[in-house]
């Protein structure tokens, strides 16, 4: 690979995975706020890619349970009072590193490195300073509609970070586990893109990365 001047990553299932069980977390959430059930981890990912884009963490839930009830047929859906028990349910500090995170962190800092990720900067922090590498990067760009930040694919969070450390688009290379944020994304802008599949995560997808891996622990040779 030709020399870089930046390397993007992005934060979750991507250098770091959660440590709670999601299904587990999805049913107290349901008992907490005493609503019978009505959709898995599985709807709930599956109905995210048609949300509009939220201004909050809460709302950002609250979308999602309103729109996997939409797609099991449940009309009351309590999205709000779920989107409550979710937050209280969920521990963002619970994470730990995917294999081969911490190499590639390694790897990249020869050059620029910055992160982009879709969620806001009060929980992405927590999990940051939980994996102690709050200061790996040179630039940190979270979800902040409200400040003209819309989440990935959208092209600002990208243009942000290059921004941010005076790189152009073909100079840089962005690292997700995400076809549809991350690959889609960075191939808009002309960023080569790196997919690096989750296990549970694996879509068709007419959007192709630059480069696939199987793993992190791969990165440092593609380097």
């Amino acid at each position: 690979m030709t020399a870089l001047d930046a390397v993007l990553f992005d934060l979750d299932s991507t250098l770091c995975v959660s440590e709670q069980d999601e299904e587990a977390v999805l049913t107290d959430a349901f008992d907490r706020a005493s609503v019978e059930q009505y959709c898995t981890v599985a709807d709930i990912i599956e109905a995210v890619d048609d949300i509009p884009t939220a201004e909050t963490s809460h709302e950002f839930y609250e979308l999602c349970f309103a729109a996997a009830a939409r797609e099991v047929g449940v009309e009351d859906h309590h999205a709000s009072a779920l989107a409550t028990a979710y937050e209280e349910c969920v521990d963002h500090s619970a994470v730990s590193f995917r294999p081969g995170a911490e190499d590639a962190l390694a790897a990249a800092s020869e050059t620029n490195v910055g992160l982009v990720t879709n969620g806001d900067e009060a929980t992405q922090t927590v999990k940051l300073d939980a994996l102690g590498i709050a200061d790996a990067f040179d630039t940190l760009v979270f979800v902040d509609p409200r400040n003209g930040v819309p989440p990935k694919p959208d092209a600002a969070p990208f243009e942000k970070a290059l921004t941010d450390l005076g790189v152009a688009p073909d100079d840089a290379l962005h690292v997700g586990d995400s076809l549809r944020a991350d690959v889609a994304g960075a191939n808009a802008l002309g960023i080569d893109s790196v997919w690096v599949p989750h296990e549970n995560r694996r879509i068709e997808s007419a959007h192709e990365p630059t480069h696939t891996l199987t793993s992190l622990a791969e990165f440092p040779e593609l380097l």
